[in-house]
C-alpha cells in the first residue's frame, strides 16, 4: 500500500450504504481517516468545515449530484482532488465529470485496490512536494518559505505577486486551474481590470519559461492555465 495515502484524510460521498461500508473499511485499513456523506448536500456542508486531502464522488447522488458538488467545490477554489466514481461509461459522461473539475475517473465495478492506487497518485500529485516543503514541477522549484525560485539550478527572480501565480499553478499542478479560481485566489473581490492577469502571466512566462527549450507554463485558451512538463500537460 503507498505510503502516501497513510495518515491521509479523505471525504467518501457515496450514497449506496454497502459499498460506502466496503470502500470505508478498506481504505481505513490502508491507515486512511475517513469521514462519510450519503448525499451531495451533506458532502458540500463537510466541505465547508474540514480539509482532505481527497474525495471520491460518486456521480449519481441524493438532493445534490457528484456534478454540481465538484463544481461548487471548484468555484469556491479549492484544488483538492477528486476521484468521481459512476457506472456511466460513455465518453460524454466522462468529459462532463472532468469538465466540473474531476481529476480522475473510475467506473463501477472496481477494485479496491485500484481505487486506493488512484487516491494515492492523486495525493501525490496534489501535494507535489520535495522533502524540504519546497514545491517541484520538472526542473522547476518554488520554496515558499524562501520564496526563493529556481530552473535547472538557476535562480529566476519574479515579481510578488507572479511568485504568487506560480505558487497556485505549482501545487495544482498538473490539473488545469482557471482565470477565475486564479483571480480570486490573488485579489478576492477586489478584482484588478482584465488586462492585469494577463500581464503577470506573460512576465511569469517570460521568466520561468522564455530562457528554457521546454515550456512549462500552458494556457487553455478560454478555459486557464497549467504548470506542467509537456508528457503531464
Amino acid at each position: 500500500m503507498s505510503e502516501s495515502i497513510n495518515n491521509s484524510t479523505v471525504l467518501l460521498v457515496e450514497d449506496h450504504a454497502d459499498l460506502a461500508e466496503t470502500v470505508g473499511a478498506f481504505l481505513e485499513g490502508a491507515g486512511v481517516n475517513m469521514d462519510y456523506a450519503a448525499d451531495g448536500a451533506i458532502a458540500l456542508n463537510l466541505l465547508e468545515d474540514n480539509h482532505y486531502d481527497a474525495i471520491i464522488l460518486d456521480l449519481m447522488l441524493p438532493k445534490v449530484d457528484g456534478i454540481k458538488v465538484c463544481q461548487r467545490l471548484r468555484e469556491k477554489g479549492l484544488g483538492t482532488p477528486v476521484l468521481m466514481l459512476t457506472a456511466r461509461d460513455q465518453l460524454d459522461d466522462k468529459l462532463e465529470g472532468f469538465g466540473a473539475g474531476a481529476d480522475d475517473y473510475l467506473v463501477k465495478p472496481f477494485e479496491l485496490e485500484e481505487l486506493s492506487a488512484r487516491v494515492a497518485a492523486l495525493i501525490r500529485r496534489s501535494r507535489g512536494e520535495i522533502s524540504n516543503g519546497a514545491l517541484q514541477v520538472a526542473d522547476l522549484i518554488f520554496d515558499p518559505s524562501t520564496m526563493r525560485v529556481e530552473r535547472g539550478g538557476k535562480r529566476v527572480n519574479l515579481s510578488p505577486t507572479s511568485m504568487r501565480i506560480l505558487r497556485v499553478l505549482m501545487r495544482e499542478s498538473p490539473r488545469l486551474v482557471s482565470r477565475e479560481q486564479l483571480e480570486n485566489e490573488l485579489w478576492g473581490d477586489m478584482l484588478p481590470d482584465s488586462d492585469t492577469l494577463r500581464s503577470h502571466m506573460y512576465n511569469l512566462r517570460k521568466g520561468i519559461d522564455r530562457p528554457y527549450e521546454t515550456k512549462l507554463l500552458h494556457t487553455v485558451q478560454g478555459m486557464g492555465f497549467k504548470v506542467a512538463h509537456p508528457d503531464d500537460a
